[in-house]
């Protein structure tokens, strides 16, 4: 099992940064890769990003505005969100991938006001 927690969400102005983390712990050895996804209000859950040892990829529309990474321990992923905007708004949840098996953490919220 892995246990996934994020923190950093909050409420911020349209144009302003925001980074969120993902500590994964329990079972971490053979993570395959780790992701954030987002869920907007009334909206599917969709793939914001993600990072394997040597990759990284993310969805069309937060290219250039958003950056992950991973913490030297490998078992924190992070979320740098700049020039952020209302249609940001949603509960970004981390995702790991181990084996067979997607594990997800519960969300942060993250408000964006224009």
């Amino acid at each position: 099992q892995v246990q996934l927690v994020e923190s950093g969400g909050g409420l911020v102005q349209a144009g302003e940064s925001l980074k969120l983390s993902c500590a994964a712990s329990g079972s971490i050895d053979n993570i395959n890769f780790m992701a954030w996804y987002r869920q907007a209000p009334g909206k599917q859950r969709e793939l914001v990003a993600n990072i394997t040892s040597g990759s990284t990829n993310y969805a069309d529309s937060v290219k250039g505005r958003f950056t992950i990474s991973r913490g030297n321990a490998k078992n924190t992923v992070y979320l740098q969100m700049s020039s952020l905007q209302p249609e940001n708004t949603a509960v970004y949840y981390c995702n790991a991938y181990r084996w067979t098996t997607h594990y997800w953490g519960q969300g942060t919220r993250v408000t964006v006001s224009s």
